[in-house]
């Protein structure tokens, strides 16, 4: 069982950045394709980045590319997620999953808020 909890959500200007991190725990963390997704007000969950288990290979939405890196340190057993040039748009709780595949979240965190004022 592999547990999962991010950090480091808060409230930013529009323009400005910010950082969340996955701290895992309970596994093997290199083992799990990891994720960053986000759920906005009165919205479906969407995926905003994933990354492989070696980190070599990464994928963003179209929202975010460009604009939010996501990363994984697999010494530290964490995930990064920095995000560059917020818009309001980007206003969601933030969740990181770990799964054995890019279809297949198996594990979630339970969110961190990030709230971009214009």
């Amino acid at each position: 069982q592999v547990q999962l909890v991010e950090s480091g959500g808060g409230l930013v200007q529009a323009g400005g950045s910010l950082s969340v991190s996955c701290a895992a725990s309970g596994g093997t963390f290199s083992n799990y394709v990891m994720g960053w997704f986000r759920q906005a007000p009165g919205k479906e969950r969407e995926s905003v980045a994933r990354i492989s288990r070696s980190g070599e290979s990464t994928y963003y939405a179209d929202s975010v590319k460009g604009r939010f890196t996501i990363s994984r340190d697999n010494a530290k057993n964490t995930m990064y997620l920095q995000m560059n040039s917020l818009k309001p748009e980007d206003t969601a709780v933030y969740y990181c999953a770990a799964g054995s595949s890019t279809y297949n979240m198996i594990y979630w965190g339970k969110g961190t808020l990030v709230t971009v004022s214009s």
